[in-house]
């Protein structure tokens, strides 16, 4: 019995020494996170980065440290290494509106790498945890209008180029435009879009004749 005691005393004693680590180590990572914020004011992002990353060592989910760690290195552009410590964010977050916050900046991240199906995913989390963020609901639409300009110009680069054939219609059309005959022009181009698909190649100058044509009526 007298040995059962003596192990229970010892383990609250663990129990007791890991609570004041956790309490000592939580002071230390808040200290760290306020020396990066002012260096982050500085715009002295690097240096910033470096106390948010002790932050990080000191608790890794400290929800601050992490974060910051990721706007740190946002800032210097070093994107591959922002996505996971807001991820880790994520981890850490306590309510809604810090995981809101986190998948903002993993949209943003992704918008800057050119990642827009990423973004738009993010964007949506975003506003799931926070359907008051506006910023967040503009950047959805904004990672939209990227990916579908992205696809188009996807499309249009592994589009076949205008046989020779299309060329001849085309070269006949810019003669007519010299004349003026727009109508006619378009016709041609239309005509020759029937029996060859290349000449969709100059999809962009029938819209202009077609602008033009409306202009004159």
């Amino acid at each position: 019995m007298k040995t059962i005691q003596i192990c229970i005393a010892f383990l609250f004693c663990l129990t007791a020494k890991a609570q004041q680590d956790t309490i000592v180590q939580q002071r230390a990572a808040r200290s760290f996170v306020r020396e990066g914020n002012e260096l982050y004011k500085q715009k002295k992002h690097t240096d910033a980065a470096v106390s948010y990353k002790k932050a990080a060592e000191q608790s890794a989910t400290y929800y601050k440290a992490t974060y910051n760690l990721g706007n740190a290195l946002f800032e210097q552009k070093n994107y591959k290494e922002a996505i996971p410590q807001y991820e880790l964010t994520l981890k850490g977050a306590k309510n809604k509106s810090q995981k809101a916050a986190a998948y903002h900046n993993i949209g943003n991240t992704h918008m800057a790498e050119k990642e827009f199906e990423k973004a738009i995913e993010a964007f949506k989390n975003s506003l799931r945890n926070n359907p008051a963020d506006d910023e967040a609901r503009y950047n959805l639409a904004h990672a939209k209008l990227k990916l579908k300009k992205q696809q188009e110009e996807d499309k249009k680069n592994k589009q076949e180029p205008p046989s020779a054939y299309a060329k001849r219609m085309k070269k006949k059309a810019d003669a007519l435009v010299n004349k003026f005959k727009f109508k006619e022009a378009l016709k041609v181009l239309e005509g020759a879009l029937e029996k060859d698909t290349t000449v969709s190649n100059y999809k962009e100058f029938m819209q202009k004749l077609d602008a033009v044509i409306k202009i004159e009526k």
